[in-house]
């Protein structure tokens, strides 16, 4: 029973300081929202060539690594579909001897 009680006061403990701790960061969240707003403005038009560059490398970047990986995923779809085709092969077999085995019903009128 004394370890139960224990266990109740833990969980209680952890609750509290959890809402707590979001209370907090709600609070430094507001309060330090107009310097975040201030520092983005700075720093997002000192740092715009910079990503204006990553951009264009990243595109050079998949217009030579873009084919390649086309490749590899094409490649991979054959090798999925390899060891699938000797089962295909039965299932077509099975199918050709089920059409030509049965017999067509006469329409009555």
């Amino acid at each position: 029973m004394g370890l139960l009680l224990l266990g109740m006061l833990v969980l209680a403990a952890l609750a509290v300081s959890f809402v707590v701790l979001v209370a907090i960061k709600a609070v430094l969240w507001g309060v330090l929202l107009p310097l975040r707003f201030i520092l983005h403005a700075i720093f997002g038009v000192l740092f715009l060539p910079f990503l204006l560059l990553k951009f264009l490398v990243g595109g050079l970047v998949m217009v030579i690594v873009g084919p390649v990986l086309f490749v590899a995923f094409i490649a991979g779809l054959i090798g999925l579909a390899v060891p699938l085709f000797p089962i295909l092969c039965i299932a077509f077999v099975i199918w050709i001897v089920m059409r030509s085995s049965r017999t067509t019903a006469i329409a009555r009128t």
